[in-house]
């Protein structure tokens, strides 16, 4: 690995949390290790001490029972015993004169002279004897006896010592594993973690390349990173969806448009070949206009369309008395319906007021309604129902017109398609798709109930916008 990545992976997150990891989990195992090591020390002292006091309550007992020559004679006896349980043993005399010693093998040259200091052995307490050269201490209880005499129990430190020592041996034999699993457990925890970040960066290079498809693998944790996964998936979901809409919208405009725009150059072409009156440029104008209105409604309703497909149509919802918007579209198109001989029936149910967008709910209004119209038959009638139904509020617009096959209705919805390309009614084939289009916006679905012969019915349902 050469220097340069080695710099690189440093600058990492993954080797900034290992390191964070190992560092934590070391200084823990050192934490836990020097409390460990605090108490044993603690409960070996506190344990050897109680030997002692309790060697040197037993002496004192027998000479309150037994009296002073009992206790010699004892300590005399118990001598060498003494010796190899390495415990220091020495009694005196008033004047703090020695008569009788057990000093353990190792503390042969040890100077115990501080032990006959009067002052120091002048009631109950501990005194500590260091042996030159050595860590090993002594450590000496003193206590009156009767008559002013002294008696002097006590017993070395290097037993203790060494089963410390042990312990830190111990210890240090075991650091280094403790730290190779520190940093291979930091390791995996840090990887783990930043396992949707590294999906995430491979995600984003691979649609760098083009690959819009592709996605941030989720692994269900839960987590606040499961949370990022998912949530980044959905917007390049929507990302996608937009850019798709997009790539439809215009294949649909760049087919859709060549038929305009051969019109629009046939006249022009006609016009410029011929001698034209004024008659015939004025016509030649009029065509172009209504092919150029027809081109301007076209991208108008595939932008729309767009809009609210992509999630990003600007609703303006207001509270609207439903029949005034119904009735008012009804009267537009009722003359359109009287030239083909088609009434505009509404069957009202009352008051009815409900949280929309006005001007889009007019634009699906005016679809349904001319859509019946046009595809209706002469001497028939239009019918428009609405009410409120568990706060949703529903829609219906019915015709006894040609209907639609069935095989046809699942498409009706999708942009520039046409089902009745052969009936000679002009049309762009957009309202369908721009009325499903404001009615998901708005949070709702478009029923659709047709039969060939005996007309459609298209109910629209807006969930929750009932007042």
């Amino acid at each position: 690995m050469s220097l340069r990545r080695v710099r690189n992976f440093a600058r990492t997150t993954a080797f900034r949390l290992t390191i964070w990891y190992s560092s934590i989990f070391v200084s823990s195992s050192v934490v836990l290790f020097l409390l460990a090591y605090f108490l044993l020390s603690s409960i070996v002292k506190e344990q050897d001490r109680k030997i002692v006091e309790l060697k040197i309550s037993e002496y004192s007992l027998m000479e309150r029972a037994k009296g002073l020559e009992t206790l010699l004679e004892e300590i005399r006896q118990e001598h060498k015993s003494n010796m190899a349980a390495g415990f220091f043993v020495r009694v005196a005399d008033s004047s703090n004169h020695t008569l009788i010693l057990t000093l353990p093998p190792r503390f042969e040259k040890l100077d115990y002279s501080p032990a006959e200091d009067e002052n120091i052995t002048n009631g109950d307490r501990w005194l500590f004897l260091k042996k030159k050269n050595s860590a090993d201490i002594l450590e000496i209880e003193s206590r009156r006896l009767r008559d002013g005499y002294i008696l002097q129990v006590g017993k070395g430190s290097e037993e203790r010592e060494d089963l410390l020592e042990h312990f830190r041996e111990i210890f240090a034999i075991i650091t280094i594993p403790v730290v190779l699993i520190a940093i291979a457990t930091g390791a995996f925890l840090a990887f783990r973690s930043l396992r949707p970040i590294r999906g995430l960066i491979n995600t984003v290079r691979e649609i760098d390349l083009g690959r819009m498809d592709s996605r941030v693998p989720s692994y269900r944790t839960g987590d606040e990173l499961d949370e990022l996964v998912r949530l980044f998936n959905n917007m390049l979901q929507r990302i996608q969806s937009l850019i798709n809409g997009m790539r439809q919208a215009l294949d649909y405009v760049a087919h859709d448009l060549r038929t305009p725009v051969t019109r629009m150059r046939t006249v022009i072409e006609g016009t410029l070949q011929d001698d034209p009156d004024k008659t015939a440029l004025r016509e030649a104008l009029l065509d172009c206009a209504e092919e150029s209105e027809r081109i301007a409604s076209m991208l108008n309703i595939l932008m729309d369309i767009s809009e609210a497909e992509s999630g990003v149509m600007n609703l303006r919802r207001e509270e609207v008395d439903v029949w005034r918007l119904i009735s008012g579209v009804a009267e537009l198109y009722q003359y359109v319906g009287e030239e083909k001989g088609i009434e505009i029936r509404l069957r009202p149910t009352g008051a009815l007021r409900a949280r929309i967008d006005k001007a889009r709910m007019r634009q699906v209004l005016a679809n349904l309604m001319g859509n019946a119209i046009k595809y209706g038959t002469k001497g028939t009638a239009v019918l428009v129902e609405a009410r409120c139904h568990g706060g949703d509020l529903e829609i219906t617009v019915s015709d006894s017109g040609k209907g639609i096959n069935e095989k046809d209705i699942p498409r009706i919805f999708d942009k520039l398609y046409r089902a009745d390309k052969d009936s000679g009614e002009k049309g762009l084939g957009l309202g369908l798709s721009l009325v499903k289009a404001v009615v998901t916006a708005h949070g709702g679905k478009i029923e659709v109930a047709s039969r060939l012969g005996k007309g459609s019915s298209f109910k629209v349902i807006l969930p929750g916008t009932c007042l």
